[in-house]
């Protein structure tokens, strides 16, 4: 009986371990994760025109087959027999539909195990032309070339309209034309730029319902400051270089040669055209700007241009005697509007307007004024006149943070002799800041070759001394001569004993005519959507613009200038309108 007993417990002891191995063979066996399917995303074509929907699937427990359907009708099926892990999807569809429709498949995998996978969509977007095709640009252009609408360019490398050699010369020309509506994006891998060299013409005429845009290749939500290298237009105008080829290449030596004898030199025409995410660095403090104009002439036509977003300056010109009109700095990295070596054009209708976190590591100004990079007596002197300019600083009320390495919302310095009229300035920790550490800028100032007329600084009540953040709304500090806090603009000095001639910097500035120190910007006729996100409101408001309607433009400028009778860009006309864009990140460019 008892060796019965114990091969009765050996057998179910044998079976429990069967039973347990087997037991554990079966869950092993039914664990696989559920199928996946990856969609191609979102298509786009006119009625009649084929599209293919694609997507790929894995079934690591084997696939049985995969469902599409059309707009919640079956679409499609398809069986497998072989238990694939893995496999490609792909069906032809005619589009149909009227423009503006949009046809959404659903495609859903089962595996050998009865697992479904989670649905992945393929939208069809019926579309009223057909997708642009985009056509690859590199190296030189010479002749007369056309970039149309219908198509998207693609800038690879350094574009060149024309073509120098090391050694200045000219040696090929080209005159680009675009037409309006024309989109022309930059490859980042190799950071695309366009550079129009000496001796060739860029012909980019947009209009106000179809301006040409240079933009950032990536898709919306993912642009940002430096995706491609930016505009260059190199001209045969003078500068106050020294005539030789490393000195009369642009800043970074990539070849573009500027600078000649004829002031009316003609480099094409800018007219409704957007510049959106450009700028790159070439070496340390030496970029590509939005817009670089290396001494272009007074031929050329610039009227109605944005730079938006760039990693550097908006617009920097270095020498020249290009006029220009209607220009737009939207939330740039460093300055707003940079003139150096020797700049003598004419500049009216201008907006700056800053983003709050972001500035430049060198300090973010809404004027950056240089004669040249030493404040030398070099001729001809930077001595542009910019007029109905609006410089509008990201502090516009006391709630707002903003970047500590803003600075002023004109610097100049370094010898220049440039003059503003009926100009804005506000939202800056500090106004105006006549700079000169290197050259004699506050010497240029006493004797008026700095001119300010009818220039109206405005503070953010509650902040700091005299309503601006680090100090006075007017300073100067000459070479050698330590002033406090002044060095890393960390904290305000009045230097009021530092003087202007025989005046402190509040005095010569008060002395001139129509200048005015506001300590709150809040009853200018401004808007408070110029610190907002979205698109701006310019015109002023109605009732509350004494600071701002009255001053007459001075009437012995140059013909170029139009008259007004207001400070700042804007009065009751928004030249905005139309062609602008203040949110490009949300725009489908590529289709």
């Amino acid at each position: 009986m008892k060796q019965v007993t114990n091969k009765v417990f050996k057998l179910l002891a044998v079976l429990t371990v069967v039973s347990l191995v087997f037991s554990s063979c079966q869950k092993d066996e039914e664990v696989f994760p559920v199928p996946t399917v990856t969609s191609s995303g979102t298509l786009a074509g006119v009625t009649g025109a084929t599209v293919t929907v694609k997507a790929t699937i894995s079934a690591p427990a084997g696939l049985k087959s995969i469902t599409v359907l059309k707009n919640g009708i079956a679409f499609d099926s398809k069986t497998y027999s072989a238990g694939e892990k893995t496999a490609e999807y792909s069906k032809d569809y005619v589009v149909e539909g009227a423009a503006g429709t949009v046809v959404t498949f659903s495609i859903q995998a089962t595996d050998l195990k009865g697992q479904v996978s989670t649905i992945s969509g393929v939208s069809v977007n019926v579309t009223a032309v057909p997708p642009k095709a985009i056509v690859e640009v590199k190296g030189s252009l010479e002749g007369n070339i056309t970039w149309t609408a219908d198509k998207i360019y693609k800038l690879v490398g350094f574009v060149r309209v024309g073509q120098e050699d090391v050694f200045g010369t000219i040696t090929k020309k080209g005159v680009l034309t675009i037409q309006p509506g024309t989109v022309i994006i930059g490859d980042r891998a190799s950071k695309g730029a366009l550079i129009v060299q000496r001796g060739s013409q860029i012909i980019a005429n947009g209009t106000a319902s179809a301006p040409i845009v240079f933009t950032s290749e990536r898709a919306p939500g993912e642009r940002e400051a430096g995706d491609w290298g930016g505009l260059v237009i190199c001209g045969q105008a003078p500068n106050n270089l020294p005539n030789d080829g490393t000195n009369r290449q642009l800043e970074g030596g990539y070849g573009a040669f500027h600078g000649g004898t004829d002031p009316a030199d003609n480099s094409g025409s800018l007219k409704y055209v957007r510049l959106e995410y450009a700028g790159i660095p070439i070496n340390p403090n030496q970029e590509v700007n939005s817009l670089t104009l290396g001494s272009v002439g007074s031929g050329t036509t610039i009227d109605y241009v944005q730079a938006s977003f760039g990693l550097d300056d908006s617009f920097e010109w270095f020498g020249g005697t290009v006029n220009a009109k209607h220009l737009i700095a939207y939330k740039g990295l460093d300055d707003d509007f940079d003139t150096d070596n020797g700049f003598s054009g004419y500049v009216q209708f201008g907006i700056g307007i800053r983003g709050a976190a972001i500035a430049d590591q060198s300090g973010s100004n809404g004027f950056e004024c240089d004669n040249d990079a030493n404040g030398s007596a070099n001729t001809p002197y930077t001595s542009a006149i910019f007029a109905n300019m609006s410089i509008i600083g990201a502090k516009g009320a006391t709630n707002i943070a903003i970047d500590p390495l803003f600075q002023n919302g004109a610097q100049l310095r370094r010898n220049n002799k440039q003059k503003l009229y009926n100009t804005v300035i506000t939202g800056y920790p500090y106004g105006v800041y006549i700079d000169s550490q290197k050259g004699s800028a506050k010497v240029n100032a006493a004797n008026g070759d700095i001119d300010l007329q009818n220039v109206v600084l405005a503070g953010v009540e509650g902040w700091g001394p005299g309503g601006f953040g680090l100090g006075w709304s007017v300073n100067v500090k000459p070479m050698g001569v330590a002033v406090p806090g002044f060095e890393n603009m960390a904290s305000g000095t009045n230097g009021a004993a530092i003087l202007i001639g025989d005046k402190s910097p509040e005095d010569w500035f008060k002395s001139l005519t129509g200048n005015k120190i506001l300590g709150s910007n809040a009853n200018m006729g401004l808007s408070s959507t110029l610190w907002s996100a979205g698109r701006p409101t310019f015109v002023l408001t109605t009732g509350t613009t004494e600071s701002l309607i009255g001053p007459k433009l001075k009437s012995d400028l140059p013909s170029f200038f139009e008259a007004t009778d207001y400070v700042g860009a804007f009065k009751s006309t928004d030249w905005t309108t139309g062609w602008s864009e203040f949110a490009p990140q949300s725009i489908v460019y590529v289709k």
